[in-house]
């Protein structure tokens, strides 16, 4: 799709907009909205701001990440039309008109508008790619890939107006744009979760079924695993693979760091364990002496690292000899019993199993009398090398379907923010516009991976 572009262009005066159209003009913000810090409301519904959602109420989303304060008193009003922006995430696009009344958080800033401009425009122009340089460039850095927006800094940042006439033709030319991408989106994001459904599901019935369905079956007597192959065993995990805790290695003492070569496994490596059946680096080393002078063991190579705090369950076998810290724990499999990458496969399995063990409010943990419980079928070695490579294939095949979707919905969110961008900054001229007559967004189908 292409659209016009207007015929004269004039420089804005600021280095982030740089050109735009002849008759739009610039206010500083502050004669169009006045910060305000209204607290003491700890009733009203707790709010957020985010790039991909504007400002929504914090229980339409799932945030572990992100949990409120236990006193509510010090949270800051936010009514319908008021500007929400995260001072911390501005450079993240955590910024929108609010359509909600609620409460923030003391780590935005809150504006009342005192305009007659067109709301939706603006709350798509504050949340557009230059506008983002533009908080950037007026905030200072307080540690590393974290910065805080100067207030009065932001209330003289340049608002982009053109007509209000042509501010509702932008926003109900991007509100109907926006909402067909949206869907795309939608698909694709609903496309990955049944695909990841789908793994895990192969996953799962391998382990605990097998791959042959003619096989008699029995009882195996826990609730998670449900029949198994009759000729297979079930045992305590304890019983195949010897228990291993962590430790960590003081931080008072640089010597038992700096310079360190050996492998320490700790939850800084929770991302790579979450995506990786092997770990070959860590973020952290620690030293020989370091190990010398605390409980951290160095673990053989092939050893089944197991998160037990924080995400519990993520794992990967080590490829080569590591230390774990305190947070996490290891199996050393007997490989006469228990192929490692079998075993990795049966915790994967057990993502549902484990929660049921879990406690703790703030961070989950998993208890060792809990851990030393963990059972797991044990089928005949050889079974369980194709019981990995028949898992596998089938993985392999679902990744790059994943993979092939989470580019295209790279995509999707690159147009959506180029669209915006290009429509509130006047590098296309909607004022033409006109929705078509009808449209119809492609449906998406899982493929089978068989």
């Amino acid at each position: 799709m292409s659209f016009p572009t207007y015929p004269c262009h004039k420089d804005s005066g600021v280095d982030w907009l740089g050109e735009i159209p002849e008759g739009w003009s610039i206010k500083p913000l502050w004669t169009l909205f006045r910060r305000h810090k209204l607290t003491g409301f700890p009733d009203e519904q707790l709010l957020s701001v985010y790039r991909d959602y504007g400002v929504i109420p914090k229980a339409s989303r799932d945030d572990n990440f992100n949990k409120p304060s236990d006193d509510l008193g010090a949270y800051q009003l936010v009514q319908v039309g008021d500007l929400a922006i995260n001072k911390m995430k501005a450079w993240q696009g955590s910024v929108g008109i609010s359509s909600y009344r609620g409460i923030v958080s003391p780590a935005y800033h809150v504006y009342a508008p005192s305009h007659s401009e067109c709301p939706q425009y603006l709350h798509h122009l504050f949340r557009c790619n230059e506008y983002i340089l533009g908080y950037l460039a007026n905030s200072k850095g307080i540690r590393v890939n974290q910065w805080d927006l100067e207030p009065q800094q932001h209330s003289r940042m340049p608002v982009l107006l053109p007509s209000f006439q042509e501010q509702a033709q932008i926003a109900r030319f991007l509100d109907h744009e926006t909402a067909r991408i949206d869907a795309l989106i939608e698909e694709q994001q609903r496309l990955i979760e049944l695909l990841k459904e789908k793994r895990q599901a192969v996953i799962s019935h391998a382990v605990t079924k097998g791959l042959d369905p003619t096989v008699p079956m029995k009882n195996s007597g826990e609730e998670w695993l449900g029949e198994v192959p009759a000729h297979w065993d079930v045992a305590r995990v304890k019983n195949v693979a010897k228990l291993e805790s962590g430790h960590t290695p003081s931080k008072d003492f640089p010597e038992y760091w700096e310079g360190g070569e050996i492998p320490w496994v700790s939850l800084n490596d929770s991302k790579q364990l979450k995506v990786t059946d092997y770990i070959e680096e860590t973020q952290f080393m620690i030293t020989e002496l370091g190990v010398s002078n605390s409980s951290a063991r160095l673990l053989p190579a092939r050893a089944v690292v197991f998160t037990r705090d924080a995400t519990i369950g993520l794992a990967a076998i080590t490829t080569k000899p590591m230390c774990v810290s305190q947070h996490l724990i290891a199996w050393i499999c007997n490989e006469n019993l228990v192929l490692p990458e079998y075993l990795l496969l049966v915790f994967y399995a057990m993502e549902e199993e484990l929660d049921r063990f879990t406690f703790g409010a703030t961070i989950k943990t998993i208890g060792m009398p809990d851990i030393r419980k963990l059972v797991t079928p044990v089928p005949p070695l050889a079974e369980q090398a194709q019981v990995v490579a028949g898992v596998n294939a089938k993985r392999e095949l679902i990744d790059q379907l994943i993979k092939e979707s989470n580019t295209a919905l790279s995509l999707h969110l690159e147009r959506r923010s180029a669209l915006i961008s290009a429509a509130v900054t006047g590098k296309i001229d909607v004022r033409g516009w006109e929705p078509p007559a009808s449209t119809q967004a492609p449906k998406l189908e899982v493929a089978e991976a068989n």
